[in-house]
């Protein structure tokens, strides 16, 4: 009996969580979007902004990963992606350069934050051998490396491309 109420809290505290990271994660396309729109983009804004993303993601993976809904394996591809990335967007930063955003990185950004929210969620049967969280979240690993790839090749162009115009 104490183990089905401590259930049921921790299943009402992650409907919580759920809503709240929700709501976050709305909140953080609504401003891209409105930035976009409105044309009041930023090098500071979009920095700021994938940082709160890579936050958001971050944490909440822990916080899955601590309960058990996100297998550390992919909390770690997922998390060090965004590090790798975050240190090569910031190596051409500093020669002035800027690698921009990628389709597959947004769409990586969405894959994440829904297959996030459903491991907050996860409904009660399985399909297979995985949930539905777990099968959204190893789509979510495929395509964080995919774009990570991306990016390391934007960033290998990059530097090809101001090394060539560099005086020798």
């Amino acid at each position: 009996m104490v183990l089905a109420r401590s259930h049921d809290r921790l299943d009402g505290a992650l409907g919580w969580a759920a809503a709240l990271f929700t709501v976050a994660a709305i909140t953080d396309f609504l401003d891209g979007y409105l930035a976009r729109r409105w044309h009041i983009e930023s090098t500071l804004g979009a920095f700021l902004d994938t940082t709160a993303d890579k936050l958001l993601v971050t944490g909440s993976l822990m916080a899955l990963i601590s309960i058990d809904r996100v297998s550390i394996w992919a909390a770690l591809v997922i998390v060090m992606r965004e590090f790798i990335v975050m240190a090569l967007r910031g190596l051409v930063a500093l020669t002035g350069g800027l690698v921009q955003p990628s389709q597959l990185g947004k769409a990586k950004a969405l894959i994440q934050f829904v297959a996030i929210g459903f491991a907050f969620i996860r409904f009660s049967s399985p399909l297979g051998p995985l949930f539905f969280d777990e099968w959204l979240m190893l789509l979510a690993v495929v395509v964080t490396l995919a774009s990570g790839w991306g990016y390391v090749q934007a960033f290998w162009e990059t530097v090809r491309s101001e090394s060539a115009g560099a005086p020798a």
